[in-house]
């Protein structure tokens, strides 16, 4: 007997629509056989009305089949929450455990056999959903995965490598489901989402980002995606170990950071600009006071003197909101040697320039855009939604005098991410800011789904390398060769 037959004899519903066809098949006499042909001697339009009714009634048992399952784990689960209202969740093994014992007497007490696969399976699915985050926990604790999708109840989504795939093995019950699991994302983090508010930015306790948006917004259900970041961060050798950066790059940067030299990591969505960000940060020197201003704090600084200041949306009036911008204007009075925003996206661009350009140095920062000339407008514009009405000269001289150098970060068409340009800030040429390109990335070919190329110098020695110099790093002078690189 399979487990569908088992749950519903367990649950007292009655048998599908394929039981009784079966048994009405049974007592319904042969018909005899078409001595001709072995044929049938219906019509033709006849044995296809029977074969619809049929496949029909096949689908009906198996949606039957499911329902009862759900039903059945629903109500183990419902039973489960009731009896555990005096165990002291503070202690993830030992709740568990409890759960584990309370969840085989309930079996026992509903008369349910099931096989030692099969019990392990249903605890898991409902240990998810009263510990974890319901289906998509066993996803949220693959390595492989880093960044998962849901589209509605039915429809999930998993990158794997950069590349997305449905995951059809995962699914949940129904938008209700969807939305017990939403409320345990956001209501740790004092935040809220309903139909007045029906978008949310958080993130997991682990760190993962993640954007949250539902009905009536989102008109195929409830729909969440979770940037996944690695439980041990990412540091520059794995970076070099796949393909993003060179060891001379890594050597360059390095120095850069501990000169101070302000930064700003640039990309598209999903090009890895906080991964780079996060590995920027770890070259800044332990004894250095280092203040962080994020919208959902997702940065994993190792240091010893970190501040993380996070965002924080309005409430239900409307009221209590504090921006990133408010944060950064804060954040110049806590004495910051170094000031690291997750992400520039408005007014908060004219602040953090204002602050580099007043001793702040070693500032980090990221931003969207799609090249480094991209991303001197994106600034200039950001600039202007801070709401004062200044002339364009005075911001690109504020962008020329703050900003050191840009790297930018890309997802390839392969789904690698890769650095494809360090740029540096030179000044002001007239009213336009000059800029040139130290690395770049060359595309050499497109092999077995790969792109191969290479990063490699262009042959222009940066001007701020008397500012190295000045904080103790020497650079080998072939890093900016022309013929230097690798694949």
């Amino acid at each position: 007997m399979s487990i569908l037959d088992r749950l519903k004899n367990s649950s007292g519903a009655p048998s599908g629509g394929t039981n009784n066809a079966s048994g009405a098949a049974q007592q319904r006499p042969q018909q005899p056989s078409n001595a001709g042909g072995g044929g049938s001697n219906q019509p033709p339009q006849q044995q296809a009305t029977r074969a619809n009714d049929a496949a029909s009634a096949a689908r009906a048992s198996k949606e039957g089949g499911n329902n009862t399952q759900s039903e059945f784990k629903q109500r183990v689960q419902n039973k489960l929450l009731a009896e555990m209202d005096n165990l002291d969740s503070a202690r993830p093994q030992e709740l568990r455990k409890a759960i584990e014992d309370l969840f085989n007497t309930i079996l026992n007490e509903e008369s349910v056999v099931l096989s030692r696969a099969e019990r392990q399976r249903l605890f898991e699915a409902i240990a998810a959903d009263i510990l974890g985050f319901g289906p998509i926990q066993l996803l949220l604790e693959d390595d492989s995965i880093s960044e998962i999708m849901v589209n509605g109840p039915k429809n999930i989504f998993a990158e794997r490598k950069g590349q997305i795939t449905r995951v059809n093995n995962v699914t949940f019950d129904d938008d209700a489901h969807v939305l017990r699991i939403i409320d345990r994302i956001v209501a740790p983090l004092g935040r809220r989402v309903d139909e007045s508010s029906p978008m949310v930015d958080a993130r997991l306790p682990d760190g993962s980002r993640v954007n949250i948006v539902i009905r009536p917004i989102a008109l195929c259900g409830p729909t969440i995606t979770i940037r996944k970041f690695a439980k041990t961060p990412l540091t520059h050798h794995d970076l070099i170990r796949f393909g993003s950066m060179t060891p001379e790059i890594a050597d360059f940067l390095r120095g850069c950071i501990i000169a101070a030299l302000n930064a700003v990591v640039s990309g598209g969505t999903g090009s890895g600009k906080t991964t780079l960000l996060n590995v920027l940060s770890s070259f800044i020197p332990n004894d250095e006071r280092i203040i962080t201003v994020e919208n959902a704090a997702e940065l994993q600084l190792q240091q010893e003197h970190v501040v993380t200041l996070e965002s924080r949306p309005s409430n239900v009036e409307g009221t209590g909101a504090v921006t990133i911008q408010d944060l950064v204007v804060n954040c110049l009075r806590m004495r910051p040697e170094r000031i690291v925003v997750g992400e520039c996206r408005s007014g908060e661009a004219l602040d953090m320039l204002q602050a580099m350009n007043t001793g702040h140095d070693g500032s980090l920062t990221t931003l969207h855009a799609n090249t480094p000339r991209d991303s001197v407008a994106r600034l200039e514009v950001m600039c202007l939604m801070a709401g004062m009405d200044l002339p364009v000269r005075a911001i690109r001289e504020q962008i020329a005098g703050a900003v050191d150098m840009i790297v930018q970060q890309a997802r390839l068409r392969d789904g690698s991410r890769k650095i494809t340009h360090i740029t540096e800030i030179q000044g002001m040429e007239g009213d336009m800011i000059t800029m040139s390109d130290l690395f770049e990335f060359e595309q050499l070919g497109f092999d077995n789904g790969k792109i191969i190329g290479r990063i490699r110098p262009t042959g222009i020695r940066p001007k701020f390398m008397e500012r190295l110099e000045d904080a103790g790093i020497t650079l080998p002078p072939q890093i900016f060769s022309s013929g230097g690189g690798r694949r």
